[in-house]
């Protein structure tokens, strides 16, 4: 039997994270495959409760866009003390992820320095391709 590709999609809610599940629920339609949507809240069980409702919420919609398209999909909300960066990757790892898609927001030089990227990171440290969308 075939091995299921799993697409991993880092989602939170915003434009360039709905723009990667559509092109990662393209993929998972093109190679049958099946999404595994996340997303990454930092800090650890004292996180605030309508942060983690948001993202619940989140995850929801990302799951109905799967169903109506009749694509197999899971959903996480990862809360373990990583930065959304390190959380995607190793959870990628975890589920022997053969893809990460992931939106990208456009940052001045000063924002990248000031606050780091967590694309930069997935994209320098994942151990399967990555596809970025902006």
């Amino acid at each position: 039997m075939e091995k299921q590709m799993i697409i991993l999609v880092g989602y939170d809610g915003s434009n360039a994270a709905k723009d990667a599940l559509d092109l990662g629920m393209k993929h998972a339609e093109a190679f049958k495959g099946k999404l595994i949507v996340v997303r990454s809240l930092v800090g650890g069980s004292d996180k605030d409760s309508d942060d983690i409702q948001s993202a619940e919420e989140d995850l929801a919609h990302a799951e109905r866009c799967c169903r109506e398209r009749s694509i197999p999909c899971e959903t996480h909300l990862l809360i373990r003390g990583l930065k959304p960066g390190e959380d995607i990757v190793r959870y990628a790892e975890e589920c022997r992820a053969d893809e990460i898609v992931m939106g990208v927001r456009r940052r001045s030089q000063v924002g990248k320095m000031l606050f780091g990227s967590n694309a930069r990171y997935v994209i320098m440290e994942a151990v399967c391709p990555v596809v970025t969308v902006k």
